[in-house]
């Protein structure tokens, strides 16, 4: 009788895990998605109306420097924004974290909304728009830990990359939604002159209504596992990120070298670089250009969940090397096809950039979530990413701008960009893989050791054979 009472337990178990798990990953999805949304519009208002709205004084060449600084200028802000969600997320909690960036990225974007212009305050009106864009640095700089966190610890060992992919895909999600409502309103709703008058305002507004939505779903969901039980045996590290630098501090470095590339890759289209290059450069229409970058997201996307779902079968650094590799290979024609100045060539370029930023992006979750211990894990992926962001990803736009005017060609840019993507590819090559390591706390000790291909200190041999 024992026996045939114990297996519907089981299976009520089993399918109440998966259901925790599938809530888990649609709040870290819309959480991600709403995030990111809210940081792409900025971006992307950055390059088609801000430099005339905020900044009309200096002219529009510098102008439209300085709209793209203000976009990385809350780059510089991620660190800060990592450390203090890092030092809490390891001390009270994953979920708390992650409702309180979500809440304060999307009043700052819905604030920019009802921003006055330079012509209607003066010059408090920049100020204004700066300080709250160093609001969203620091609401991003401590939401991606923290999604990622609660999506690889509650999944199964074998499905992280998976798990990890929906974090992820916020991103080209957050991306796909930013440029539809932007090609919306340009397009349909506020054509020509109407956009820059007030048009472009409404998607920054749209955002009070996504974080309510996001707010309701994240608060639904358990803690992660791996925090409860740090929690239950008072295991928190009393000063997390002091630990992290005290004994992983090259760990940090490699891990924010890996995901330079594709962050300053990404940053060329979501950072607004190539939307005002087509449309004031190459002549492009304006709303084709939103459509087309909407398009790549969506290619984007697709990249990400495949090549996440290939880690867990192929490990994570094989697939990221592969996917590094296609990105080299589709930079330069991006551009060449580009200023062809015929849409669907631009098309084609996408597709292919696209994949390649897949590729360096979808087994990120998982990567960072298996080389850091459980104890000051928060703010190992948290600061690795933020410094990958300021070194990839917080002037990229900025850099294009100018490599552009003093140089007359985007092949300088796509240098660059080509740099940047093999000093990633050598760093993920300097990352033991370590897919299916146990990430409970119980197990700190071998999380602690051998992150690196260079570290053979303390290795005993049963981890080695593991990694």
């Amino acid at each position: 009788m024992a026996g045939t009472e114990e297996q519907p337990v089981k299976k009520a178990t089993h399918h109440s895990e998966r259901a925790n798990q599938r809530r888990v990953a649609m709040a870290t999805l819309v959480g991600t998605t709403v995030e990111w949304y809210d940081y792409f519009i900025y971006a992307m208002a950055a390059g088609l109306v801000f430099s005339g709205a905020f900044f009309e004084p200096v002219g529009e060449e510098l102008g439209l420097l300085i709209a793209f600084a203000s976009v990385g200028i809350s780059f510089l802000f991620r660190p800060l924004g990592a450390f203090l969600a890092g030092h809490y997320g390891d001390k009270i909690g994953r979920r708390a974290m992650l409702v309180l960036t979500l809440v304060v990225m999307g009043g700052a974007t819905t604030a920019v909304g009802l921003l006055p212009t330079y012509a209607d305050a003066g010059i408090i009106a920049p100020i204004i728009l700066l300080l709250l864009r160093i609001l969203q640095g620091l609401s991003a700089g401590g939401e991606w830990g923290g999604a990622v966190l609660m999506a690889v610890e509650h999944a199964p060992k074998g499905r992280r990359g998976r798990a990890g992919s929906f974090p992820q895909l916020g991103a080209p999600l957050g991306l796909v939604l930013a440029s539809a409502m932007m090609a919306l309103m340009s397009g349909v709703i506020a054509p020509g002159d109407a956009f820059v008058e007030w048009g472009w305002r409404i998607p920054f507004l749209f955002s009070f209504v996504l974080i309510i939505l996001g707010y309701i779903i994240r608060r639904a969901v358990d803690e992660s596992p791996v925090f409860q039980e740090i929690a239950e045996h008072k295991q928190q590290s009393s000063v997390p990120v002091v630990e992290l630098f005290r004994k992983h501090a090259p760990l940090v470095v490699v891990a924010a070298l890996v995901f330079a590339a594709c962050n300053a890759a990404g940053y060329m289209a979501t950072g607004g670089f190539i939307q005002s290059y087509a449309v004031t450069e190459v002549g492009l229409d304006r709303t084709d250009v939103l459509n087309a970058v909407t398009y790549g997201a969506v290619i984007w996307a697709i990249a990400t969940y495949l090549t996440a779902i290939a880690s867990d079968k192929f490990g994570r650094v094989r697939v990221y090397q592969l996917g590094h590799l296609v990105l080299g290979v589709a930079i330069f024609p991006l551009f060449w096809l580009l200023n062809t100045g015929d849409i669907a060539m631009f098309y084609v370029g996408l597709t292919f950039f696209a994949i390649g930023l897949g590729g360096t992006y979808g087994a990120q979750a998982a990567l960072y979530s298996e080389m850091f211990p459980a104890s000051i894990r928060f703010s190992g992926v948290s600061i690795s990413y933020a410094i990958g962001s300021i070194v990839g990803g917080a002037f990229a736009p900025t850099i294009a701008v100018f490599l552009v005017q003093q140089t007359g060609t985007t092949n300088s840019v796509g240098a660059y960009l080509l740099a940047l993507t093999v000093i990633s590819l050598i760093a993920v090559s300097l990352i033991r893989d370590r897919s299916g390591i146990n990430l409970s706390i119980s197990n700190e000790a071998e999380q602690a050791i051998g992150a690196l291909v260079t570290d053979k200190r303390q290795i005993p041999a049963a981890v080695e054979e593991k990694a």
